[in-house]
């Protein structure tokens, strides 16, 4: 669970951004994005394929 401490003088809107900052680091919304809607066994397995596909290409520059 992230934490952020906020100091005496510390402004309240850079404290929420430091912890937006903590929950994208660690993947949070990724995973909230996820589990949003019900992906079917099938959708799942097609999007594993993908990413696995996108990792294996060689990448030209």
């Amino acid at each position: 669970m992230p934490k952020v401490e906020i100091t005496e003088h510390e402004n309240l809107e850079k404290a929420l951004k430091r912890l937006k900052k903590k929950i994208e680091r660690e993947g949070i919304l990724k995973v909230l994005k996820q589990r949003k809607h019900y992906e079917k066994p099938s959708e799942k397995k097609r999007r594993k394929m993908r990413s696995n596909m996108n990792k294996k290409r060689p990448r030209s520059f």
